[in-house]
């Protein structure tokens, strides 16, 4: 979106039907349809174009934003890189907590953040440098008096009187190709040096080189609903004592977190067990899998592999279960034999361990059957194996 459309849209003209696009896109038809309702009605085909997009956004908005989401404008690269709401708002909860009521968020897009930053109480400085986004973040934000949104470079900005930063850099250029750190907007090593002079959260890639991880620091890793979608670089008085590495877990049930120092030790391995239990992403990342496994009284399958082994049954927020059902060689035509014997037409492929497309070996086996599974492609006793499995 550009300026151009970004102001058609704010009229009250494109307000108006973007509310009604956003309410009644079904009933408008498909996208064709829907722009040929809207045109013969004798709506400027460009702020048409511009309702339509809005409106489609919106909808894929939802699951980061909820029902705010409705009154929300958006970028495309705005909405793929802003942190879930539900995320934000542990994010701000930290800030809060440590007693940080100044906040400036450098690099805010579309104000997902900075939305999540006033509610929990913060005062709230949002730049970004790109202009359409920023005007974005100032409509997201104007039912929050606690923000103000300004268009400028992170490194222009004064922090004088600002209690903490929070930065979210953004991390592609406009072809979607992943940056080096230094190419980062903010760059990553700028933002770090802010770290000398105030309290911060660096919002990162959850595979960030952990030498980029300044001593002293946290760094926490944050799994949403199974996905691990982030992590996040917590400095000065918001990185907690004793703490270099945490994970959090969010789902159904609600807020887990695992904290400590990475595993100096890999987790004992032992036979495969009756369940297989893989850590959640965000454990993985964090080196905390020896924790969970303790919690668990876990084995590890093989050397270096993140699946752990019971022979009870054990549950935990920090991973996934597996009921195993058979170990198989990891051989095209057994696995084949044996899925058709038990009837199975539906199957996930999981590897870790192991070179295997999972694509393409779901084409090869041609599935029969109205049983579903779980293959792991992994080592075990040095081998590679398949573990046939259901979730439990």
């Amino acid at each position: 979106m550009d300026a151009v459309g970004l102001r058609m849209l704010l009229s009250r003209e494109g307000l108006a039907l973007l509310d009604e696009a956003s309410a009644s896109l079904d009933d408008l038809g498909g996208a064709v349809q829907a722009v040929a309702t809207l045109r013969r009605r004798g709506h400027d085909p460009a702020l048409v174009a511009a309702v339509l997009t809005q409106a489609r956004l919106r909808r894929r908005a939802h699951a980061k934003f909820g029902d705010f989401a409705a009154a929300m404008l958006f970028t495309e690269a705005g909405l793929e890189q802003a942190t879930r709401l539900r995320v934000a708002a542990v994010h701000a909860g930290r800030m809060r907590d440590a007693g940080m009521r100044a906040v400036a968020d450098l690099g805010c897009g579309i104000g997902g953040d900075a939305m999540a930053l006033a509610g929990a109480g913060c005062v709230v400085r949002a730049v970004d440098a790109d202009e359409v986004t920023a005007a974005v973040a100032g409509f997201n934000l104007a039912p929050l008096p606690e923000a103000s949104v300004s268009h400028a470079r992170a490194e222009d900005v004064d922090l004088a009187g600002v209690d903490a930063v929070w930065a979210d850099p953004a991390r592609r250029d406009a072809t979607g190709r992943r940056l080096p750190v230094e190419a980062w907007s903010p760059p990553l090593p700028w933002l770090l040096s802010l770290a000398h002079e105030r309290p911060m959260g660096i919002k990162v890639a959850p595979a960030i080189d952990r030498d980029l991880i300044p001593a002293g620091s946290e760094a926490q890793w944050v799994t949403v609903d199974g996905e691990t979608v982030e992590a996040v670089v917590w400095t000065g008085g918001l990185a907690r004592v004793g703490v270099s590495t945490s994970a959090l877990v969010l789902d159904a049930a609600g807020a887990h977190e695992v904290a400590g120092t990475p595993d100096a030790d890999d987790v004992p391995v032992r036979e495969l067990g009756a369940w297989l239990h893989e850590p959640a992403g965000s454990v993985i990342r964090a080196r905390l899998i020896g924790s969970i496994a303790e919690r668990i009284a876990a084995g590890a399958v093989s050397e270096r592999i993140a699946y752990l082994t019971t022979d009870a049954d054990a549950t935990s927020p920090f991973t996934q279960r597996f009921r195993v059902l058979a170990t198989l060689p990891l051989d095209e035509r057994t696995i084949q034999r044996e899925l058709r014997e038990r009837g199975i037409g539906t199957l996930e492929i999981k590897k870790r361990g192991a070179d295997v497309d999972p694509d393409r070996l779901r084409r090869r086996l041609r599935l029969q059957g109205d049983r579903s599974a779980t293959l792991v492609a992994t080592r075990l006793g040095g081998r590679h194996r398949a573990i046939l499995a259901e979730r439990a």
